[in-house]
């Protein structure tokens, strides 16, 4: 089972919302995930972020591979 840690989209129509997620890769993109570990909203200027860096290095250090925009979003954290 390879594990991601990637965003899901939730929100209204144009009003996107996205969860950071620790999901199986071969999952849908919203489908069922294994844990949270954040939040992203893009509609607010700045882009408000929250993140649990200790859950995320957890999984990080149990081999889950962040996709590219979760990658960004930990560098602008500094995590």
């Amino acid at each position: 089972m390879a594990v991601k840690i990637r965003l899901a989209r939730h929100g209204a129509k144009k009003r996107p919302f996205y969860r950071v997620v620790v999901a199986d890769s071969e999952r849908p993109r919203d489908g069922g995930y294994i844990e949270a570990v954040g939040t992203y909203n893009p509609v607010f200027e700045p882009a408000k972020v929250s993140l649990k860096g200790e859950r995320i290095k957890y999984w990080i250090a149990k081999g889950a591979k962040p996709t590219a925009t979760v990658k960004n979003l930990l560098k602008k954290e500094n995590l």
